[in-house]
């Protein structure tokens, strides 16, 4: 059931009907009590007359009658007053309403010997008229004196009035129940019809409803409340989104450091393998080089041929070293001088390219748990890959500190990297120089060591236009963990 229905049946209903049996009570008794005060008058008028009238009625003379008679009409409203014989014939009389009553009733009065009143109609008029015996002064009855009072004034009027009443009642009722159910559906109906819409909508998947606050105080803060909940659960829906997709980056990132690590120990045994035929082959290069009966073509031929070889035996060396469980022995180590160090070993590419390198950290200068060589080795990769990109003139280093961890960026200005190779750029032998130039090795070895410090390491787009690293780091051995 509706509400609106329910407070009509509960409370309005209710009420109505104690109010009508309230009125219909009063006016009962009001019409009853005019009613009472019209009886007792009348019989009080009778006896009274009737005492006066004992006498006259045993004189032969109707004069003292006709006297008595007349000042019956002294009293308010009494219309009418008759003498009766014993038979029922009237013997003197004035007035109205001489045949209110019948011979035989009054003969029946005669018989009672007592005092009889009762409402009579006659041409459309209403008394109440009341008879009673005339006694002399030796108790016998002579006649019968009847006394009539018309009903008017309010006594006509109290029907009239109860209808009048009723009717007014039942108009008043009828506005009353309007009033409320037009203020009902106006200020609370419709309001929460907007409020059950928005909610209707957000079941549907529209998160980005909210309710209008306006109307009554109640209203106002129920569509508050409603805001703030709905605002609220956006905010959890956002935070639960990022988790997810940090959950998944992090399980990209397990599984590729799980990936490069099974290819590190594939890389680390077949370079054990070749490692003993290479250096065969060195050797015996450099034997035949020192020879007197080759020419100079053939020694620089051989002297290719050894660089090869020790261009080879550094691979062997990075492979061996990818594929190696590491024990990482850390210090408190100051950023600033991690990057400084690093700008100096690759200061030699940078400057004949005119290439500027700047360096945006906070302040005060922050300090992680590291193994400085080879977070500098880190450093040192990604700006000499960043110098040996086409078309690079600016390189930035940037960090940022939170509670418990390191994050640092490092990006150039350059081509970047195609979105489709950022999956791959952390593979072992993956690279994106011409062929002889570069081993795919290095950014393999910068996120092996940024893994053994228990952080992470990706690439992206940089706001510079070229290529861009993230690297985060742990501040302590509790982070780490």
């Amino acid at each position: 059931m509706r509400l609106r229905n329910l407070i009509i049946l509960t409370v309005i209903v209710p009420l109505f009907v104690v109010l009508v049996v309230f009125s219909i009570v009063a006016i009962k008794s009001l019409e009853d009590n005019v009613r009472s005060k019209l009886q007792t008058e009348v019989e009080i008028i009778t006896r009274a007359l009737s005492t006066s009238l004992s006498y006259a009625v045993t004189r032969e003379s109707p004069a003292p009658l006709e006297e008595a008679l007349q000042s019956a009409f002294s009293f308010h409203r009494i219309y009418g007053a008759y003498v009766f014989d014993l038979q029922g014939r009237e013997v003197y009389g004035l007035g109205l309403g001489k045949d209110l009553f019948t011979p035989e009733e009054i003969r029946q009065v005669i018989e009672r010997d007592d005092l009889y009143s009762n409402y009579r109609q006659q041409e459309g008029w209403t008394y109440y008229s009341a008879i009673t015996p005339l006694r002399t002064q030796d108790g016998t009855v002579h006649g019968v004196l009847q006394v009539n009072r018309l009903n008017t004034g309010i006594e006509n009027y109290t029907g009239f009035i109860s209808i009048v009443a009723v009717l007014v009642f039942v108009i008043g009722a009828a506005g009353i129940v309007f009033s409320i159910w037009w203020g009902f559906r106006r200020y609370i109906e419709r309001p929460l019809n907007r409020l059950l819409h928005v909610m209707l909508l957000v079941e549907d998947g529209d998160r980005s409803q909210r309710a209008t606050v306006d109307g009554p105080t109640e209203y106002r803060r129920l569509a508050s409340g409603l805001n703030g909940m709905l605002d609220a659960m956006a905010e959890k829906d956002r935070d639960i989104e990022v988790r997810q997709h940090r959950e998944i980056e992090l399980e990209k990132r397990l599984r590729k450091s799980k990936k490069l690590a099974e290819l590190g120990v594939l890389a680390a045994g077949v370079a054990h393998e070749i490692g003993a035929p290479l250096t065969v082959i060195n050797g015996q290069a450099q034997r035949l080089a020192r020879r007197d009966v080759i020419g100079d073509d053939e020694r620089a031929k051989l002297g290719r041929i050894r660089n090869e070889v020790e261009r080879i035996v550094e691979i062997v060396r990075q492979l061996m070293e990818l594929g190696r469980q590491h024990n990482v022995e850390k210090g408190e180590l100051a950023l600033d001088q991690l990057i400084q160090n690093a700008s100096e070993l690759v200061e030699e590419e940078l400057e004949p390219r005119n290439i500027r390198l700047d360096v945006d950290l906070p302040l005060p200068t922050p300090h992680l748990l590291a193994n400085g060589q080879q977070i500098v080795q880190v450093l040192t990769n990604l700006l000499r890959n960043a110098a040996q990109a086409p078309g690079v003139s600016h390189v930035r280093v940037r960090a940022r500190k939170n509670e418990h961890e390191l994050t640092l960026w490092v990006e150039d200005n350059g081509p970047g990297i195609p979105v489709a190779n950022h999956q791959h750029v952390f593979d072992p032998f993956f690279t994106t120089k011409p062929v002889g130039q570069g081993s795919g090795l290095g950014l393999s070895m910068v996120h092996r060591i940024i893994n053994d410090h228990g952080g992470t390491i990706g690439v992206f787009n940089s706001t510079l236009g070229g290529a861009g690293f993230e690297i985060t780091l742990p501040l302590s051995e509790t982070a780490s963990a």
